[in-house]
């Protein structure tokens, strides 16, 4: 096969480190347009909900954000599988990287939340099926973070953190199934697979803004690995050469 095309070249972090950069600037472009699109539609052209008036319109933050929060911790635990069937390197990394990103998701998932639920609910949090295993989504994002951060040998922290992460899974489809589950406040998804039951322009904001902070978390989990790339391949031959491109 033409090496153009053979994509385990990348798993290497000094082909990767390069490609992360060309890529990175598509990403925030992307982000901002999809962002202003689905800001503009979501707080100037969605009609006001009969039943919440203008309160609901924080479901275009608060939704996006929950299943972004979701959709990370699977793709760690992606990386977390592939570093520990093949022990690559690229994929412990790509996890550490992706880690904070999720954590912020699940934490503005959490907090607008409980603005949203406030005056719908009359109280900033509940003990709910979804709201609990939301949260231990977040802690699960903390503990990953703190674990591997405490190990000194980075390829023996990526394992550790691989286990908790594929340990942890067990926890998304308790939050995705948590409404039908349980009797819970929460209220049930609007949208799904095949069908969704809040109005199409409503529906155009919401998957523009899940695009907007889908395409920022690739971005920076980008930027993050290239960092984490120098930091430990430092002693390497092509992290001198691009110190020392960058320095000139």
């Amino acid at each position: 096969m033409n090496d153009r095309f053979n994509l385990y070249r990348f798993a290497a972090p000094a082909t990767f480190y390069p490609l992360a950069g060309k890529m990175i600037p598509w990403f925030v472009a992307a982000g901002i347009l999809f962002g202003l699109a689905g800001l503009y539609i979501g707080m100037l052209v969605a009609p006001t909900d009969f039943q919440q008036g203008e309160g609901y319109r924080i479901i275009f933050v608060h939704v996006p954000t929950s299943w972004m929060s979701m959709f990370i911790y699977l793709v760690m635990a992606f990386w977390a599988a592939i570093g520990l069937a093949f022990n690559t390197r690229l994929s412990g990394m790509m996890a550490r990287a992706l880690a904070p990103t999720g954590a912020l998701m699940a934490f503005l998932s959490l907090w607008t939340g409980a603005l949203w639920g406030k005056p719908m609910w009359g109280t900033w949090w509940v003990w709910d099926a979804r709201l609990t295993s939301e949260l231990i989504l977040l802690f699960l994002y903390i503990g990953y973070m703190a674990l591997v951060a405490a190990i000194d040998d980075p390829r023996r922290g990526d394992k550790a953190g691989g286990i908790l992460l594929l340990v942890g899974v067990v926890n998304i489809p308790i939050i995705y199934f948590s409404v039908k589950w349980w009797n819970t406040l929460h209220q049930g998804s609007s949208v799904n697979l095949t069908k969704s039951s809040m109005a199409e322009i409503m529906l155009w904001g919401m998957l523009l803004m899940a695009l907007a902070f889908w395409m920022y978390s690739i971005a920076i989990a980008l930027a993050r690995v290239r960092t984490i790339m120098l930091e430990r391949e430092r002693h390497t031959d092509w992290v001198r050469q691009e110190l020392a491109g960058d320095s000139q």
